[in-house]
Formats: structure tokens, sequence, C-alpha cells
């Protein structure tokens, strides 16, 4: 079992950046391979995220790439991501996720392959 918890949302101005980070609980925190989605009022959930139990391997949604950065350290049981140049239409609610990989080191964008949910931290970017 794994529970995470999202922080470090905000409101930010266009061009500004914000970290936002998703701490674990339990001891397994390393099997697990973790992803960044976000949703926006009235739209699906979207991948936007994700990096290998191990960090070795990372895949970003087109949107985002250049832009943010995902992250982990598993001592602490923590991934970050860090955004930079944000838009207003980066504003969504951010959530984490994870999913035992069995010691794979691999990443999804599959939102069905994601076994634990955060709550989800807001992020807002002004014009």
């Amino acid at each position: 079992q794994v529970q995470l918890v999202e922080s470090g949302g905000g409101l930010v101005q266009t061009g500004g950046s914000l970290r936002v980070s998703c701490a674990a609980s339990g001891r397994t925190f390393s099997s697990y391979a973790m992803g960044w989605f976000r949703q926006a009022p009235g739209k699906e959930r979207e991948f936007v995220a994700a990096i290998s139990w191990s960090g070795g391997r990372t895949d970003y949604a087109d949107s985002v790439k250049g832009r943010f950065t995902i992250s982990r350290d598993n001592a602490k049981n923590t991934v970050y991501l860090q955004m930079s140049s944000l838009k207003p239409e980066d504003t969504a609610l951010y959530y984490c996720a994870a999913f035992n990989t069995g010691g794979m080191n691999y990443v999804t964008r599959d939102i069905k392959r994601y076994e634990y949910w955060g709550q989800g931290t807001q992020v807002t970017v002004s014009s």
C-alpha cells in the first residue's frame, strides 16, 4: 500500500516557475514508477510526466517537454515536478500517481496502469 500526498501548488504568473512535490508512505517506494497527471476544469485527466523507479527513465507530454522536469529522491520517498516557463494553459489540479513495476525499469503514460493516487495540488497560472 502506498499513500501519496502532493504539496507545493499555488498561484504563479505566466513565465514563472513552481515546484510541486509528492511524498509517499511505505517502505517500498523505490519499487514504484511515478507519474504526474493534471486535470483542468471540464477536461479529462491527462498525462504530464513519468519517472522509473531508478530515475533512469523519464517521459514527458509534448505540451510540457523542455519546460517541466520530473525527478525523485528514493531516500526521501519523494517525487518532484519542476515547472518552468509556465503558461495559463498549465492551470490544473496536479496529481501524482504510482504503480509497482515489479523491478522493471520502465514508465508508462497509461492512466489505467497507475494503482495509487494522491489528492492533488492546485496550480494556477495567471496571464
